[in-house]
């Protein structure tokens, strides 16, 4: 594959996609690739931070229901009904558990570094 010495590619997105990053990109002043970097760039980090399909959804059908797109009784039922089942199956707890543990390590590293 040959590399272009500018750094940049093009790539193909679609129409909607692209609507969506002008709409987004315009009140922040950024550029519509610009928007689409940053989303991809977010995109990374909520993968990074080990986040779950299913909290990934959750907090992307909370944005949808704050920008209007999503009725929010609709966005609160399925939110509820991904909490029961991860409770009934356990992993709601070792989760908690996941997350406690590590933030306690990260305040013993900090209380090691003051």
């Amino acid at each position: 594959m040959a590399s272009l010495s500018s750094g940049f590619s093009s790539v193909k997105l679609p129409a909607a996609l692209v609507q969506q990053a002008r709409e987004a990109a315009q009140p922040l002043r950024r550029s519509v690739a610009g928007q689409v970097e940053y989303w991809a760039t977010l995109g990374r980090i909520v993968e990074h931070s080990g986040l779950t399909a299913q909290e990934a959804q959750a907090a992307i059908e909370g944005y949808e229901a704050a920008a209007g797109k999503v009725p929010l009784d609709r966005v609160l039922d399925a939110i509820e009904a991904r909490f029961n089942a991860a409770d009934e199956s356990g992993c709601l707890a070792d989760r908690v558990r996941q997350v406690v543990g590590g933030n306690r390590a990260k305040a013993a590293g900090l209380k090691k570094a003051a």
